[in-house]
């Protein structure tokens, strides 16, 4: 995990709230990520749903595609099929730690005075601080699938082990 530059203090506030959250998630993520077997990155609950893999870089999608509602635009030549192309465990990791340093870098570009400039979601009005919810509910919402593909592949959260 990179987070902030040298020098750079964490912001107060709302954005202060989300970078903490961002960690933590971060943390959670990648660290189930590495866990996993590279054997059990293929494997899937049933046809037509995500496998470990396709999980894991669809979270580093987001974390590259939605910070685009607030301004940023992602990475050049980032791929649009990527959850199929990204499926070996170093990459997968890889390419989650730098969407996750992406998005940081979304939160510390955007000021307190924009986050409740108005802005359209996928057709619908927020606003940037409602931007930055959705990224952080993403995150989680996928965490949580994550945390249960894991178990049911005999893979422990490593935070909840004893």
């Amino acid at each position: 995990m990179v987070g902030l530059g040298l020098g750079q203090e964490r912001p107060g506030g709302f954005r202060g709230d989300f970078l903490r959250q961002l960690e933590d998630v971060e943390k959670k993520i990648v660290g189930l990520a590495q866990a996993m077997p590279q054997e059990k990155y293929g494997w899937r609950p049933g046809e037509g749903v995500r496998s470990n893999s396709e999980v894991y870089v669809h979270i580093a999608g987001a974390n590259f595609g939605l910070p685009n509602f607030v301004g940023v635009k992602p990475p050049a030549g980032l791929s649009r099929d990527m959850e199929k192309t990204v499926t070996e465990k170093a990459k997968v990791i890889e390419t989650l730690k730098e969407s996750f340093e992406h998005i940081r870098k979304a939160c510390m570009s955007v000021p307190d005075s924009d986050l409740d400039k108005e802005i359209k979601m996928f057709g619908r009005p927020s606003t940037v601080r409602g931007a930055f919810f959705l990224m952080a509910n993403h995150m989680h919402e996928h965490l949580g699938q994550a945390i249960a593909y894991a178990r049911t592949n005999g893979v422990t959260p490593p935070w909840s082990e004893k």
